[in-house]
C-alpha cells in the first residue's frame, strides 16, 4: 500500500470515526435527564421563556432531525453554543486547547527523557542492579494513581518547601506573553519575554512531572522489551563481529529499530495524556481542556461536552497518521513500499 493511500484511508477512518462518536454522543446526551432550556434559562425563570428557548434550540423536532441538524453544523464546523460559558463551542476549544497541549508535550518529553534512557540502559545490563532499579521504577510509574502524586507533590514542593506554585499557569502578577500559538513557553519565546517564560515553566513543572512520571514506566518498558528483542537478531552479532564501537551498535542499529514499535505506544501515550489528564488538571488547576471538560460535566453543558468528544476522537485518529509518518522516517522499507 502506497503511502498516499495510507494518508487517504486514515482520513476514511476519521470521518467514520467521528460519524461513529457524533452519533453515539448526541444520543447519550438526549437520554440522560435534563432540560438544556432550563440550565439556560435558570430555575427561577418563567416556563414561557423556558418553551421559548426550547424552540430556538430546536428540541421540540424529532430527533432524526435534531441529529441532521447537528451534523450539518458539524460540517461546517460549528459545535454548538456552550451553556455554561454562553460561547461557540470552538471558541472555548481554541482557548482551552493550547494548554492541555503544552502539559501533554512537556510530560511526553519527561517521560521520553528518562525512560528511552532507562529503557536502553535496563536491556543493556539485563538481570543487573540497573535493571532492577529501572523495573522498580517503572512498577511504581504505572501503579501510582495520578491525583495521588499530584497532590504529593503539591504538599511537599508547595506545603512544605514553597518552592513552585500548586495551582494556575502563570503568576497573576505577570502578564501573559502575546498571543501567537497559544503556547506561553513557546510565545514567551518568540516575545523575548524571560519573566513569562520563568513563570510559566515554574507553573508547568508539578502538574507535568505528575503526567511524565506515570508514562516513565510505560515507556521504560516498550523500549527494554524492543532492546532485548533487536539485541538478540543477526545482523547486531554481526556489526559486533565487524569491530563496530558497542555505542554505534546500539544507537544506530539496536535503539533505531527498537524505537519502530515503540513509537505506537509512544504515541498512543501522547493521546492519552491530551485527554486523559483531567483529574490532574483539576488538582493543579489547570485551565486546559481537561477541566474544562470536568466543569461542563457538572454543569450539564451536553454541547460543550459532545465538541470535546468530537475533538478527542479527531486528535486520536490524527496521532495514528503521525505514528505511520513516523515509522515511514524510521524504517525505509516501510517508505519503499508502494
Amino acid at each position: 500500500m502506497s503511502f498516499i493511500n495510507t494518508i487517504r484511508r486514515r482520513f476514511f477512518f476519521l470521518f467514520l470515526v467521528v460519524f461513529g462518536v457524533s452519533l453515539v454522543t448526541f444520543v447519550i446526551t438526549h437520554l440522560i435527564p435534563g432540560n438544556p432550556a432550563e440550565m439556560i434559562a435558570g430555575d427561577k425563570a418563567p416556563k414561557e421563556l423556558v418553551e421559548k428557548i426550547y424552540k430556538e434550540m430546536g428540541l421540540d423536532r424529532p430527533i432524526l432531525v435534531q441529529y441532521y441538524k447537528y451534523m450539518s453544523d458539524l460540517l461546517h464546523g460549528n459545535l454548538g453554543i456552550s451553556i455554561r460559558t454562553q460561547r461557540p463551542v470552538l471558541n472555548d476549544i481554541l482557548i482551552f486547547f493550547p494548554a492541555t497541549l503544552e502539559l501533554a508535550a512537556v510530560a511526553l518529553s519527561i517521560s521520553l527523557i528518562f525512560g528511552v534512557p532507562l529503557g536502553v540502559l535496563s536491556a543493556l545490563c539485563k538481570g543487573k542492579a540497573i535493571d532492577h532499579i529501572g523495573h522498580t521504577i517503572s512498577v511504581t510509574g504505572i501503579s501510582t494513581p495520578a491525583f495521588w502524586l499530584g497532590l504529593l507533590l503539591i504538599f511537599f514542593f508547595y506545603g512544605k518547601l514553597g518552592i513552585l506554585p500548586a495551582s494556575g499557569r502563570i503568576d497573576s502578577s505577570i502578564a501573559p506573553p502575546v498571543h501567537v500559538t497559544g503556547l506561553y513557553l513557546v510565545d514567551s519565546l518568540i516575545a523575548g519575554n524571560w519573566a513569562a517564560f520563568k513563570s510559566s515553566l515554574t507553573y508547568l513543572l508539578l502538574p507535568s512531572l505528575t503526567l511524565g512520571f506515570i508514562h516513565v514506566g510505560v515507556v521504560m518498558r516498550q523500549i527494554r522489551s524492543a532492546m532485548l528483542e533487536v539485541l538478540r537478531e543477526d545482523y547486531i552479532r554481526t556489526a559486533r563481529a565487524s569491530g563496530l564501537s558497542p555505542a554505534r551498535i546500539v544507537l544506530d542499529h539496536a535503539l533505531r529499530n527498537a524505537l519502530i514499535p515503540s513509537v505506537t505506544i509512544v504515541g498512543l501515550a501522547f493521546g492519552d495524556l491530551l485527554y486523559g489528564a483531567v483529574l490532574t488538571e483539576s488538582i493543579f488547576a489547570w485551565p486546559g481542556m481537561g477541566n474544562y471538560v470536568v466543569l461542563s460535566i457538572t454543569a450539564l453543558d451536553f454541547p460543550a461536552i459532545m465538541g470535546f468528544t468530537i475533538v478527542a476522537s479527531t486528535v486520536y485518529v490524527l496521532v495514528n497518521l503521525a505514528v505511520d509518518l513516523i515509522y515511514a522516517a524510521l524504517d525505509p522499507q516501510i517508505r519503499a513500499i508502494g
